[in-house]
């Protein structure tokens, strides 16, 4: 602590040299102090103590060329600001940091015993201030000479550094009236969200609603810009500062979107452009998502936003131009919120100067956006009910002529009626007569249908066993035998027939003779055991790689015993490989070699017989001794 008090003992007497000097008394009640005014250093480390930035006294500099857009965030400013109170002053003085947005404060307060540090921000809870307001305060030391204030200041966005020297009667007078205009301000926001409320109550139009959603939406961005959510609203909450405008801002201009739909009817009066709101809801909606989940610092730029109240104001006049006159209202309503936001970016880039009009032109524009925006809907309900006298004067004298043609097409009617009733009665004895010859010819028809359908049916019998036949004369090409077996269908249906139809299941493991469907198609499977057998197991098509209606074709050939057909010609024509070929009928004529050598080679194999690998002789053996492995898996 002696430490401090040398340095400021050190620090004071060269006060006048280096640092921004400030003489008040009693004649003086306020005094603020712009950017380019004040000597102040940049830290772009933030790692200087106050110490360090004390012993650089020949770095702190005024920036006569100072702008709002020269501002670095997540820098830290130390300003320097010596404040000499004249002896006899009956007045308390403080310090006011106009910007209620920045982060942080840290005010370096001079005493008897060096300097006491004081911590302001909006990333502090509210109580934690000493004045209950929403701007930061700090109050001054009231004995008369000079002191030398250190401040640092440190946000992540945009931070106003204009510093206020006021009397506390000056301080209160201008507090008092700015939180009078704000009660006006958020007292008409309450009045016309009532109003409108009632007039949906009345009228039932949901553009009402949308419109009460915009203006509330309207009065959330304000508080969170001039910090008046934050001193009611969110005091223990100052995390909430730093997404507040940019999630009210968000509702805003969706909100304003949506209600511009609907007031102007853009779906009928422009088309192209109420695609275009839409698109601008989509989009909007896409970033704020974005930038809320995963860039939160993006939030806090709001530029990019004129794109779609630029887009609102167009789609008005457009609107307005192709003759829809509750527009009219509308488009002065955006002129005046455009206005406003021209003002301030004015303000902003220090083009106007600064005063509490231009300060807050934005809250003025607001205003009187809200009282045109309702006068803009009166105007609506007043135009729509004038058209809707105009249209039932027009009802009302059409209805007069209507009963009179009415009358008159009654008689009219009567007249012909009565002509066009004979006329039907003789179309209805004709059309009776033409019924009764139609009914005979269908029932003639029907007739012949059904001896045509008996005929065509002894027909493909007739075909069908001369086929067969000459399945077994052996003497059928590929064509006519695919018109027994055209595909893996009917090739699986004749096997059904000559393994189960004739003999019926028998369960090759357990001899059971119940069975049901099995896992694949034509398979059964038995009840006892759970055996599952194929449709081509034990025959000679059982594990084949390629189309069984082409096997059956090579074993009909083998078992037939044509020789003029070659390999070659055999699998040009069946789409197949040589070896596949090959292989199959060696396969069909070992089969036959087996069944010449168990029974008399006088007698050659059947066709059934070269099929079923097991004949019925082994297939009864093996009822009466259950193999223990599964044959099929051999």
């Amino acid at each position: 602590m002696r430490g401090y008090f040398i340095l400021f003992a050190l620090v004071l007497s060269g006060c006048s040299t280096f640092a921004q000097q400030a003489i008040i008394d009693d004649a003086t009640d306020e005094i603020v102090f712009m950017p380019y005014e004040l000597n102040y250093l940049v830290d772009s480390t933030n790692q200087l103590s106050m110490e360090e930035v004390a012993r650089r006294v020949n770095d702190f500099t005024s920036h006569t060329a100072y702008q709002n857009k020269d501002f670095r965030t997540n820098t830290s400013y130390w300003i320097r600001m010596s404040i000499t109170l004249e002896p006899g002053s009956e007045n308390a003085w403080l310090l006011e940091f106009y910007d209620q947005t920045i982060d942080q404060i840290d005010v370096y307060v001079p005493g008897t015993d060096g300097y006491k540090k004081i911590t302001l921000g909006d990333s502090q809870p509210f109580g934690k201030r000493l004045f209950r307001h929403k701007n930061f305060e700090v109050p001054l030391e009231e004995s008369p000479g000079a002191r030398l204030y250190y401040f640092r200041v440190q946000s992540h966005e945009f931070a106003d550094l204009r510093i206020a020297l006021r009397s506390a009667n000056r301080f209160i007078y201008y507090a008092l009236n700015e939180y009078f205009l704000f009660g006006t301000f958020y007292g008409m926001v309450i009045i016309i969200s009532l109003y409108n409320f009632l007039i949906f109550l009345a009228i039932r139009e949901i553009k009402n609603i949308y419109y009460i959603f915009y203006i509330l939406s309207v009065a959330a961005y304000a508080m969170s810009l001039d910090g008046i959510g934050f001193q009611y609203l969110w005091p223990n909450h100052p995390e909430w500062n730093d997404y507040a405008a940019g999630i009210t801002l968000y509702s805003l201009i969706v909100w304003a979107l949506i209600f511009t739909r609907r007031f102007l009817n853009t779906k009928a009066t422009a088309s192209s452009l109420d695609k275009a709101l839409q698109a601008m809801i989509v989009a909007r909606s896409i970033q704020f998502v974005i930038e809320l989940f995963f860039f939160p610092n993006l939030l806090i730029y709001r530029n990019h936003d004129i794109i779609p109240l630029s887009l609102i104001f167009y789609t008005a006049i457009q609107v307005w131009r192709n003759g829809y006159k509750p527009a009219r209202f509308f488009v002065i309503a955006y002129g005046i919120l455009f206005t406003g936001f021209f003002l301030r970016t004015l303000v902003h880039f220090n083009v106007l100067p600064f005063t509490t009009i231009s300060h807050y032109s934005l809250h003025f524009s607001f205003v009187l956006e809200m009282l045109f925006l309702t006068m803009a809907l009166g105007d609506r309900v007043r135009i729509l009910k004038g058209n809707r006298d105009r249209a039932m004067r027009r009802i009302i004298y059409q209805h007069e002529v209507n009963m009179k043609l009415k009358d008159q097409v009654n008689r009219e009617l009567e007249q012909k009626v009565g002509e066009r009733t004979q006329e039907l009665d003789q179309k209805n004895h004709q059309l009776q007569d033409s019924n009764a010859s139609l009914v005979r010819q269908s029932r003639e028809i029907s007739q012949i249908n059904s001896m045509l359908d008996l005929d065509n049916w002894k027909l493909k019998n007739r075909i069908k066993q001369v086929l067969e036949e000459r399945l077994h004369e052996t003497t059928m090409n590929y064509q006519e035998f695919r018109t027994l077996y055209p595909d893996n269908l009917a090739c699986h249906r004749f096997l059904e027939d000559l393994k189960w139809r004739a003999s019926g299941f028998h369960c090759r493991k357990c001899g059971n003779l119940r069975h049901f469907a099995g896992a694949q198609k034509f398979s059964r499977r038995c009840t006892r055991c759970g055996y599952n057998e194929s449709i081509t197991a034990f025959t000679i098509f059982h594990s084949i790689k390629f189309p069984i209606e082409k096997a059956f074709f090579i074993a009909y050939l083998t078992v037939a015993g044509r020789r003029e057909l070659t390999l070659e010609k055999i699998g040009e024509q069946l789409e197949l490989g040589i070896n596949t070929v090959w292989a199959f009928r060696t396969k069909v004529q070992n089969r036959i070699l087996e069944l010449t050598e168990k029974g008399s080679s006088l007698t050659p194999a059947t066709w059934e017989e070269v099929i079923l690998v097991q004949d019925m002789q082994l297939l009864a053996k093996s009822h009466r001794h259950p193999p223990e492995k599964d044959i099929s898996q051999r």
